[in-house]
């Protein structure tokens, strides 16, 4: 079993604390990384992915920090944002090419195009794709080292309500195969019907982490509770 760990994980820009101090464990099944705009949450994913320096602490998976890991995509498959695709290169091309560069076989590129409903728009020009289709394309691209561990920020941005419900299936067995998934959303909806436990933030400080039924057990919604969470925070003196 591949672990997230995060231990005092602190993250200042000059004289903002943008991550203060978090410490969390994440295993098998979908975790809904929770907070507000600017929160942190894209800062710690990206500390995660050993794209940002902490100021102090550790983010490590399977017990290394990702910088250290000998095939990272085969470990840790990331999607922070649908873009830096080359506009006249195909998705296939695409993934052939992000599949050398990480030592992968050619035959994921058609492996993971049909897992996220491409195959028929593979050839096509990355210029003539819709939003949700680059989207589509930024989790192929995750899923493409077959990793134990997904890291997605935003993963239903772009996609109508026939591919939100299928994002929701696909996340679903995912989790299903035993892998750890991390998901940062804003859409609290479909957080509620997907995740198995939650990570809320504010003002780069962990407000709650458990269990999904937790929240609900006094009779609140993830909606209500993730409000009264993140107002404490931001009507105390901190």
């Amino acid at each position: 079993m591949t672990e997230v760990s995060v231990r005092g994980l602190t993250k200042r820009f000059g004289a903002v604390t943008a991550v203060d101090d978090l410490s969390f464990d994440l295993g098998p099944g979908v975790t809904g990384f929770l907070g507000p705009n600017g929160a942190g949450k894209t800062t710690t994913l990206r500390m995660l992915l050993g794209l940002v320096r902490p100021t102090s602490g550790t983010a490590t998976v399977d017990g290394r920090p990702y910088a250290e890991l000998p095939r990272p995509r085969r470990v840790v498959g990331a999607l922070l944002e649908a873009s830096g695709f080359h506009p006249g290169r195909t998705a296939r091309d695409h993934l052939l090419i992000q599949a050398q560069l990480a030592g992968l076989p050619a035959a994921r590129t058609d492996a993971v195009l049909d897992e996220v409903g491409l195959s028929a728009d593979a050839g096509r020009r990355v210029s003539g794709y819709s939003l949700g289709m680059r989207q589509r394309l930024g989790l192929a691209s995750a899923l493409l080292g077959d990793p134990d561990v997904l890291i997605l920020d935003e993963p239903g941005n772009g996609l109508d309500p026939a591919g939100m419900a299928w994002l929701r299936t696909l996340l679903r067995q995912l989790a299903g195969q035993g892998r750890t998934v991390v998901v940062s959303s804003h859409i609290l909806a479909e957080v509620a019907q997907t995740a198995d436990r939650v990570l809320i933030v504010n003002g780069g400080v962990l407000r709650f982490a458990g269990p999904l039924a937790e929240l609900s057990a006094g009779g609140d919604t993830l909606e209500s509770a993730f409000l009264r969470l993140t107002a404490e925070l931001e009507g105390s003196s901190r």
